[in-house]
């Protein structure tokens, strides 16, 4: 799929996931707002009710006001004013609100008009009947009283109230969920497949180079005049075999990276000297560094480098690092490599090993992926930097594979050092 129909499709769902959410939102807020309203008129009628029948039994002349007002969403005031009996009104209260099937809790309590003081508060328990009431309850004659009912679990009643609307936000949500994680996955895959497609090509480009010179050596071998020249028959030998080393590390690389997938490493430990390793790393660059006028410098501030781990991938960390300060290296290469030893907050002993160079650098955004499998970090005017993208890989395996770190410093055009830490046990 082309990239430009993966970003088209994935917008439309997009918008198409965006416009639902939006609709159930406004569907779920309307239906609760119905169900707010018709709650509402439900207690107005009912505390209404209550109202009318202590006037009646107080013989107290009914307002042609509206004794019920609503200060909030859950907290209602009735003016009766007229004496209270605390008995009644509860029995009154439980009578109306189970007439409508109200049957959440509510508390009431009940204010002297004159001094505006609460003389009387109790929580009602829908759940449970008049008949567990206990005590005598009090009552006031020659008194004007008012009372307000506040309805705590008034939200969660109606939330449940909401049922279906419930039930098709979560399914929504778990639409949203599915919907990202597919985009994840796709993303992912399409991002896999260009890395492989790129590996391919650079695989292609690594393999159809010796394979050329090997076969134009032996068009020359072929020829019986070359018998005849000992050092030509040396010199085309010598280029197949060296042709035919360079193939071989190439196929190690490719299968190194299949080993990579398992994260396989199998590890031997065994004691090793870290100054040992990184000088027969070094040792192995003497020639190219020859021929770039460039120089590697080792300097060992640790009195005693040795730690347990496992020479040949340690060797090959060293190796896969040195190489690439060398490659992506503009002028002459200068290469430093401090060892030293450190303890960690956690009172730990870490042997630290600083690769420092005066390279191209690494950009901040590339820093951020340069660990990752077949990643390649772009050469800008270097066009003959060659590899596969697992070597940084492959370091960063290894090192956590012995229980260390490895992190990298950089700037464009001002080089790059990397840090490893590994335990000494």
């Amino acid at each position: 799929m082309k990239r430009n129909t993966l970003r088209l499709i994935t917008i439309i769902a997009t918008l198409c996931i965006i416009g639902i959410t939006v609709t159930q939102i406004y569907w779920v807020r309307r239906a609760f707002d119905l169900k707010e309203e018709a709650l509402n008129r439900e207690l107005n009628t009912a505390l209404f009710n209550v109202a009318q029948q202590i006037f009646k039994i107080n013989n107290v002349p009914v307002s042609d006001v509206n004794p019920v007002r609503q200060l909030s969403t859950n907290y209602f005031v009735v003016m009766v004013n007229s004496e209270i009996d605390v008995s009644l009104l509860e029995f009154l209260l439980r009578s109306e609100f189970e007439k409508r099937n109200i049957r959440f809790d509510f508390e009431y309590g009940i204010y002297n008009c004159d001094s505006e003081q609460m003389v009387y508060g109790n929580y009602i328990a829908m759940e449970k009947t008049s008949k567990e009431q206990k005590g005598n309850l009090p009552k006031w004659k020659d008194e004007t009283y008012y009372f307000g009912v506040q309805f705590p679990t008034r939200e969660a009643h109606l939330l449940n109230q909401m049922g279906i609307w419930s039930f098709s936000t979560f399914v929504l949500l778990l639409v949203i969920i599915f919907f990202g994680y597919t985009l994840f996955v796709i993303f992912r895959q399409k991002r896999l497949s260009e890395i492989q497609k790129d590996f391919i090509n650079n695989m292609t480009h690594e393999f159809r180079t010796p394979i050329s010179t090997i076969a134009i050596s032996a068009e020359v071998l072929k020829d019986p005049q070359t018998a005849n020249h000992p050092e030509r028959l040396l010199n085309y030998a010598t280029i197949i075999q060296n042709e035919s080393n360079h193939l071989r590390q190439q196929v190690d690389r490719v299968l190194q990276a299949a080993r990579l997938d398992k994260e396989d490493i199998g590890l031997k430990l065994e004691s090793v000297n870290m100054e040992v390793i990184v000088q027969e790393a070094a040792s192995n660059f003497a020639l190219t560094l020859k021929e770039k006028n460039g120089e590697i410098k080792i300097e060992n501030e640790s009195s005693d480098a040795s730690l347990k781990g496992d020479r040949l991938h340690l060797t090959n960390v060293m190796n896969n690092l040195l190489d690439n300060a060398i490659k992506y290296c503009e002028h002459k290469p200068e290469i430093m490599v401090r060892i030293s030893t450190a303890r960690k907050s956690s009172g730990k002993k870490v042997m630290q090993i600083s690769i420092s160079d005066n390279g191209i650098g690494v950009s901040p955004e590339s820093q951020k992926k340069i660990f990752q499998k077949f990643y390649r970090v772009p050469t800008g005017n270097i066009h003959n930097v060659k590899g596969f993208g697992i070597g940084l890989h492959y370091v960063s395996l290894v090192i956590r594979a012995h229980g260390g770190s490895i992190k990298l410093k950089s700037e464009p055009g001002n080089g790059s050092e990397f840090i490893i830490n590994l335990p000494i046990a």
